[in-house]
């Protein structure tokens, strides 16, 4: 059994506000969720209005799988609009 896990650190431009951080946060992971059938976890820095920590689990037999699958997470948080990846830490055990 392999867990591979990504660690994404993103900025959110048009946040001014915990509110605004928490509803793009909550959707982000909601469609990260439904899509991927991931475990998905906001890390830190919630007090931060445009900072976020969000990291990304999964569980396979195939490290190739889960270091795909993490990718296409990556490449789906990329593609929104409403964020900035700063990093980006994968990791495969």
């Amino acid at each position: 059994m392999l867990v591979g896990t990504v660690v994404l650190d993103f900025l959110i431009a048009g946040s001014h506000s915990l509110k605004t951080r928490r509803r793009v946060v909550n959707s982000l992971k909601d469609r990260i969720r439904g899509r991927f059938n991931v475990s998905v976890a906001d890390l830190g820095k919630q007090d931060v209005w445009q900072r976020v920590v969000l990291g990304v689990a999964v569980v396979s037999n195939d490290g190739r799988f889960a270091n795909e699958v993490l990718s296409k997470v990556v490449n789906m948080v990329a593609a929104d609009p409403r964020v900035e990846i700063v990093d980006q830490r994968f990791e495969i055990r």
